[in-house]
């Protein structure tokens, strides 16, 4: 018998257009992730985080066991490969099989012929080995072997999953072309609802039909399982199933239901004007037991309004007009719903699914991002509106505004051409890696000093503080001229901008509120992670974008890791490398707002608090005073402040003076294999060349350096550190 108890590769399948989104769900259920294609996504694991995939994946349609890949020239060598895997250690013979085969070849013209061969091979193996055969059962087999021909490479895997996993079992009712459940949560996962869920946000889908897209919804938001209700998965006829390991996960399954529904009190509302289809779908809910935390209604898309929630999401898949002379009769029906959400839905966002451009214009809004999938064999699209304003009001704004008698100044002129400039240059770049948050201008006209930074629909102004040699009265015109160039260069935006003056950062100024503390939290994403930020409270954001590749190289090297972040701000990098498998982590800052602020980011990203703790506590004095039963850590951050003389501080730190006692208390820490990070924002920082007795000390600045940040290459300074050994 094989042993399992070692991590086994396996690919998960999915629907085009999901894959990113299943590489990220299977990283948080705890497998390693090997490689995203078309389709697929394959993966490491341990029968328990397997046994979880199969079970808690809203995504995939089936998970495989790949048992071998080899590279075939010829017919024989098909029959041969395959007839070398120890089919034995896998089913016995009294077990049916069923094998399926992709792909074909110079020598492959036929996928039937394909899958014979590997039928063969196995049941001829057995009569070697038994004397006798397993018999075939192309419908309901115990065992579905899967074989994949690509480029002259063959995958022979073996079903874990059965029976696709988009069939939940809850769904016995359906009206005409049902979205499938997987497709659902795909949707709902890219329109950010786990969030908007986590932050008490209500969701409605006003043409829900059997309620796929408000169950899903409420699946996610009680924390539900997908595969609870599933009779059956293929794993449970292998050989190597083992039925404690299963039975415990499907335990915690249960018991995190329990406590989900316990919690669960959002509004979360379903409508339609077919009362054929909401009888469906009350029938559906029940199936789950939700019948008491969704309600469905009667009623048309022209009588749509806003519940009690103040934010949530909106998110339907309208018809799309297949039949001739349907897309004429539903234009209204589009028309009513963009005008509906327009006047109820401000504060709210929007997401729509629709295969049909024609029909999708007759909204009226403007998408904040688009989002490719396929419904079935439908290409379609998925709308995002985080601002849900009127496409052609638009239009008529810029219109309107270029016709206004207020010419802009030359300056202003010069800002937005290079507005328009460097969107341009950055936006394939940002579409590429799916970014929404990053610096536009970074003083790149010198007489118009600021940083401009975009957080999605919202845009950050923050203008240097001029020198003295400027008068103020030019420094003041010049800022004007500034304003003037981003409203003409986003008036969508007017209301939705923020604008600052930054100086000299002194002691504990960042973390002093600015204003009258109007600002509300507002949630970003950054690849997998959610990140909360409030533009108008405080200088800063909550978040450093320069510090984007920084999080991301810490989360790629976080798996099965300790982590140690000191001066920790929000805790942005824990959370990246948390998501990306951190063993553990403690985070550290002597700011209460900001211990609060990462706890609430903690939350965000569903982290395990046991495991991923917060210490509100000066890093100085804990350097210097803790170095007992704490253990050691393979990756430590040190961010320090350039300078600070906080009262909560025992002594004042200049990252000049301090940083050689700095990193080489915070090294103590460091596992003798380990990293340690250290990065600051002293533009004339120079490395203690006495760190090298002990120490390999490399300047990684370029390294962290992200597409939009290049342009200034001192905006701030990182270093990788590690043990001589």
């Amino acid at each position: 018998m094989t042993n399992f108890d070692k991590k086994i590769v396996c690919l998960a399948l999915c629907s085009k257009g999901i894959e990113p989104l299943l590489e990220a769900e299977l990283d948080l259920l705890g497998l390693e992730i090997i490689k995203q294609t078309v389709g697929a996504v394959r993966f490491k694991g341990t029968l328990r985080t397997i046994y979880a995939a199969c079970l808690w994946s809203r995504l995939a349609n089936r998970i495989l066991l790949e048992l071998k890949v080899f590279k075939v020239e010829t017919a024989s060598e098909i029959y041969d490969g395959c007839g070398e895997i120890n089919w034995e250690d896998h089913f016995n013979v009294e077990q049916t099989i069923s094998v399926d085969f992709a792909g074909t070849s110079s020598f492959i013209k036929n996928s039937l012929y394909a899958s014979q061969l590997v039928k063969d091979a196995v049941v001829d193996r057995f009569r070697r080995l038994t004397g006798l055969r397993p018999s075939v059962d192309p419908v309901q087999s115990d065992i579905s072997i899967h074989g994949k021909l690509k480029r002259g490479r063959l995958s022979v895997m073996l079903d874990l999953s059965g029976k696709s996993l988009h069939r939940r079992g809850y769904r016995k009712f359906n009206v005409n072309a049902p979205l499938k459940e997987n497709l659902a949560a795909a949707l709902l996962l890219r329109s950010n609802w786990s969030a908007i869920a986590a932050n008490g946000g209500g969701l409605i889908d006003p043409m829900c039909g059997c309620g796929t897209l408000i169950i899903e919804a409420a699946m996610i938001a009680a924390d539900i399982a997908p595969g609870l209700m599933r009779q059956r998965f293929a794993f449970t006829a292998w050989s190597a199933h083992d039925t404690k390991i299963w039975e415990e996960v499907v335990s915690d399954a249960e018991q995190r239901r329990k406590i989900g529904l316990l919690s669960l009190s959002l509004e979360i509302l379903g409508y339609d004007s077919d009362p054929r289809a909401v009888g469906f779908a009350k029938k559906n809910i029940q199936e789950l037991g939700l019948q008491k935390k969704i309600i469905v209604e009667i009623k048309p898309v022209s009588h749509l309004q806003k519940p009690k929630s103040e934010t949530g999401l909106v998110i339907t898949n309208p018809p799309y007009g297949e039949r001739i002379g349907e897309v004429s009769s539903l234009k209204q029906v589009y028309q009513q719903f963009g005008q509906r959400l327009l006047s109820h839905f401000g504060k709210w966002r929007a997401a729509v699914l629709s295969g049909n451009s024609v029909l999708a214009r007759e909204l009226d809004l403007t998408p904040t991002r688009q989002y490719q999938f396929s419904n079935g064999s439908i290409p379609c699209k998925l709308f995002l509106f985080d601002d849900i304003h009127s496409k052609s009001a638009a239009i008529k704004y810029r219109i309107d505004a270029r016709r206004s008698p207020k010419a802009m100044t030359n300056g202003s002129s010069m800002v937005v051409n290079r507005l328009v400039k460097n969107q341009r240059r950055l936006s394939p770049w940002l579409k590429t890696n799916d970014i929404t948050c990053y610096r536009l201008y970074d003083a790149d006209l010198p007489e118009y000093s600021a940083a401009i930074d975009i957080y999605g629909q919202f845009i950050h102004v923050q203008e240097y503080d001029a020198p003295r040699t400027i008068e103020r009265s030019i420094a003041q015109k010049r800022f004007q001229e500034l304003r003037d160039a981003v409203a003409s260069f986003a008036p969508e935006s007017l209301e939705k901008t923020f604008y600052k003056v930054r100086s000299r950062q002194r002691g504990t100024d960042q973390y002093t509120r600015i204003g009258n503390g109007h600002g509300k939290p507002l949630i970003i994403s950054e690849g997998s992670a959610r990140f909360e930020i409030n533009l108008g409270n405080y200088v800063d954001s909550g978040i450093f974008l320069d510090y984007r590749k920084m999080r991301r190289i810490i989360g790629a090297e976080a798996p099965g890791k300790r982590f140690l972040n000191l001066f920790c701000y929000t805790a942005s990098a824990t959370v990246m490398a948390a998501l990306n498998g951190a063993l553990s982590s403690l985070s550290c800052d002597m700011s209460s707002t900001y211990i609060e602020w990462a706890r609430r980011n903690f939350h965000l990203n569903k982290l395990a608090v046991d495991r991923h703790k917060l210490l509100k506590v000066d890093c100085l004095e804990w350097l210097r005073n803790e170095t007992e039963g704490l253990g050691h850590f393979d990756i430590i951050l040190l961010d320090p402040p350039t300078f600070s003389n906080s009262k909560k501080m025992s002594v004042s730190l200049d990252i000049q003076r301090d940083h050689e006692a700095l990193i080489r208390a915070a090294a103590k820490r460091l596992a003798p294999y380990g990293t340690l990070y250290f990065s600051n924002n002293f533009r004339k920082f120079k490395m203690s060349p006495n760190l090298t007795d002990r120490f390999l000390v490399e300047n990684m600045t370029s390294e962290t350096l992200d597409v939009d940040f290049r342009r200034n290459p001192r905006i701030h300074n990182a270093w990788r550190i590690k043990h001589k050994i």
